[in-house]
């Protein structure tokens, strides 16, 4: 189960003009807890007004060995957004020594390190989950391999510019790093320009042989996260091979469904070991309702996007809003976003621990 702790501030590196590096410091009784796989984020919160806020961001740092401790430190890369809550709060003040509240890592963007030949598409900030990827695939097996294709505005712009090229003198034959800027020209490498579904089809196959890639990792905001994977599509790839994370959704970019709802519904929640039933108020979300009850429950975006909130839905039936987290395969397997699902029985089970 998901818990929150206050761990202290190590460090804070600035990246961009508007990005930062911040590394949390893990005191040995919580590595346990704090132990993740490459891909995975956190969710940190603060108070404000007597709100509380919460955003996820990706842990950039490698995974720690499975036959080792937990990890002594954890660095997530924060970029500032227009009007950002915590993103401001993250770059202007915040400072070595203060605590933040963290929850334990979650998220099922990850990879498990073996042979063979893997690639990225990333876009801005989408970087972050995927330094980690890289960082800890390359390390942990000999025989993998590493494509990354990364997409940002200016060379002035892109985070982790110097953790990327330190990788790649690290491991000059068996990463290959491709840099596209879309609003600066380079003097090497690929035309500047957007990376959309018309451009990557024709680039993928000059760039490596896409059928033998073992995984495809798409990281970034929405736009180019749906072309990436229509171009691997038109391209032959199986959508098994094909991970995606969002981390921009335009306001317009999918619309939420309108959800006929019956007048009376009641949701009961299996949390923790512990169940609880309760009435579902009009317009209200199941997480919403469950967090009425059990302050408790997982979330962090409340927007489809982080999968914070999956749950497995054990009886009646919701319709789901938005969802830019959960696989095909889980939606399939009976997984649902709490935090987007509304109630379309008049009962509703849904089990978080599973």
């Amino acid at each position: 189960m998901a818990r929150f702790h206050p761990l202290p501030v190590a460090a804070v590196d600035r990246l961009t003009d508007d990005s930062v590096a911040l590394t949390l410091t893990v005191p040995p009784e919580l590595r346990e807890e704090y132990r993740h796989a490459p891909g995975q984020h956190l969710a940190l919160r603060r108070r404000v007004d007597g709100q509380e806020i919460r955003r996820t961001y990706s842990i950039c740092s490698p995974a720690p060995d499975p036959a080792g401790e937990g990890p002594s430190s954890l660095r997530v890369g924060v970029r500032l957004v227009d009007g950002g809550a915590f993103s401001t709060y993250a770059l202007k003040e915040i400072g070595v020594g203060d605590e933040l509240e963290v929850m334990t890592p979650a998220g099922r963007f990850t990879v498990e390190p073996a042979p063979g030949l893997y690639a990225a598409i990333v876009g801005g900030s989408g970087i972050t989950p995927v330094l980690s990827i890289v960082a800890t695939l390359l390390a942990r097996d000999s025989e993998a391999r590493f494509c990354l294709i990364r997409s940002d505005r200016t060379a002035a712009s892109t985070m982790f510019l110097e953790e990327v090229a330190d990788l790649k003198d690290r491991y000059p034959e068996r990463l290959q790093l491709v840099t596209v800027l879309s609003r600066e020209e380079q003097q090497a490498g690929l035309p500047s320009g957007r990376l959309d579904r018309e451009r990557l089809t024709r680039l993928l196959p000059a760039l490596l042989p896409v059928e033998r890639v073992a995984g495809w990792y798409l990281c970034g905001p929405y736009g180019l996260v749906q072309g990436a994977e229509q171009a691997l599509r038109e391209l032959g790839v199986a959508r098994g091979r094909i991970h995606e994370e969002i981390f921009h959704v335009d306001a317009g970019s999918a619309p939420a469904a309108m959800v006929p709802a019956p007048a009376h519904s009641t949701v009961t929640a299996r949390l923790d070991g512990r169940g609880g039933s309760w009435p579902v108020r009009e317009g209200e979300s199941l997480l919403e309702t469950v967090l009425r009850n059990r302050p408790d429950a997982p979330y962090a975006c409340k927007g489809g996007v982080c999968g914070t909130c999956r749950a497995f839905l054990v009886a009646g039936e919701v319709r789901m809003d938005r969802n830019f987290a959960l696989e095909t395969e889980e939606t399939e397997a009976g997984y649902v976003l709490a935090c987007q699902s509304h109630p379309l029985t008049e009962r509703v089970e849904l089990d978080f621990d599973r």
